[in-house]
């Protein structure tokens, strides 16, 4: 999906949804406090989450949330997407998932549009939302675990944690933000 299809969801940057657009500026800030600090010690610096990071009592997960469990099983074009993505928009849920397809975004050859699917069957994911994240590079991943790729494909399996943006209903696609991806 490109926004010249006029499928995009944030468009240039200065059309960022406005949470998105405050997370990314703390993010930045962050990212710069963290490398500004580094040490040339051995021993891992002890970082904190940046500020508005959803703690795990507030992440939503199919085991504290009977309606985002059967949400993960049901039809991609299911009412109960919209009625879901409505009540929670702008909180964060958390699944184990795969990617399903990933395209590049736009003209840009290191940013991409991520299809995931809840479960482990990567391509061949047929139940539970289509999960969108859109003109995201990897670094907007923010890939933790324990052994963190260099690059992601179709295919990987991931536990991710994203912010409910929106679900279209004309595409049957269920847009989120990426918080983290762990490896898994």
């Amino acid at each position: 999906m490109t926004q010249a299809d006029g499928l995009g969801l944030y468009g240039p940057a200065l059309h960022l949804h406005p949470r998105l657009r405050r997370r990314a500026q703390r993010q930045c800030r962050w990212e710069k406090g963290a490398s500004a600090s580094s040490t040339a010690s051995s021993e891992e610096p002890s970082v904190a989450p940046p500020a508005g990071e959803p703690t795990a009592a507030e992440v939503i997960t199919a085991q504290n949330n009977l309606e985002f469990a059967a949400l993960l099983k049901a039809d991609p074009c299911d009412e109960a997407n919209m009625n879901f993505a409505t009540k929670h928009e702008g909180r964060a849920v958390a699944f184990d998932g795969s990617i399903r397809h990933m395209a590049s975004y736009g003209d840009g050859q290191a940013r991409y549009d991520f299809l995931l699917g809840p479960g482990d069957k990567g391509p061949q994911t047929s139940d539970g939302p289509n999960f969108e994240y859109e003109d995201v590079n990897t670094g907007n991943l923010h890939l933790t675990g324990k052994q963190v790729p260099a690059t992601v494909a179709v295919g990987d399996k991931f536990h991710f944690v994203a912010e409910v943006i929106e679900f279209n209903t004309v595409q049957c696609v269920f847009r989120l933000a990426p918080v983290s991806t762990e490896t898994r």
